[in-house]
């Protein structure tokens, strides 16, 4: 069985993209949010691939199975942001989110970024398991840098220091 493949983001997966990250948001973890809401997943280009920022998606074969971005908020800081896998690529068998992570980590150390933070809700408590199982520790809504976007549906901060 093959893994997935991590890929820059091109508009060729616009569509996939936004159905991959709106079924986890809204079938899967009931989130009550609507594309309307993140109109940055109409101008992934524009919006994330600028400065030290990037997206990627993981493919398994010609489909969208992953998500994430990096996003630069300045002073050599980044924002995780769509970090996103289909369900059924989850887990050990595909290792769909570290492929996605360890891609998005070995870019922040290339460009030399100092950290790494991201918002997440309640419900993904797989993710924060993840997350802290890969280094981020948890932190205050205070502590994050001054140019964080907090979306509001994030509740829970972690943050990564990349070395």
């Amino acid at each position: 069985m093959n893994n997935p493949i991590v890929k820059e983001y091109s508009n060729d997966y616009q569509t996939q993209v936004v159905d991959l990250i709106l079924a986890v948001q809204q079938q899967e973890y009931n989130i009550k949010i609507t594309k309307d809401d993140q109109p940055d997943l109409f101008t992934i280009e524009d919006f994330y691939q600028n400065g030290n920022g990037n997206f990627w998606v993981a493919l398994y074969g010609n489909k969208v199975v992953g998500t994430i971005s990096l996003l630069d908020i300045g002073n050599q800081e980044v924002a995780l942001r769509k970090m996103f896998v289909n369900k059924e690529y989850r887990g050990s068998k595909f290792n769909t989110a570290s492929l996605l992570l360890n891609n998005a980590i070995k870019w922040a150390r290339e460009k030399s970024i100092k950290a790494i933070y991201l918002g997440t809700t309640p419900q993904f408590l797989a993710a924060h398991r993840f997350y802290e199982k890969n280094g981020f520790a948890s932190i205050a809504h205070a502590d994050l840098p001054e140019n964080f976007p907090i979306m509001k549906v994030d509740k829970i901060f972690y943050q990564y220091l990349v070395e």
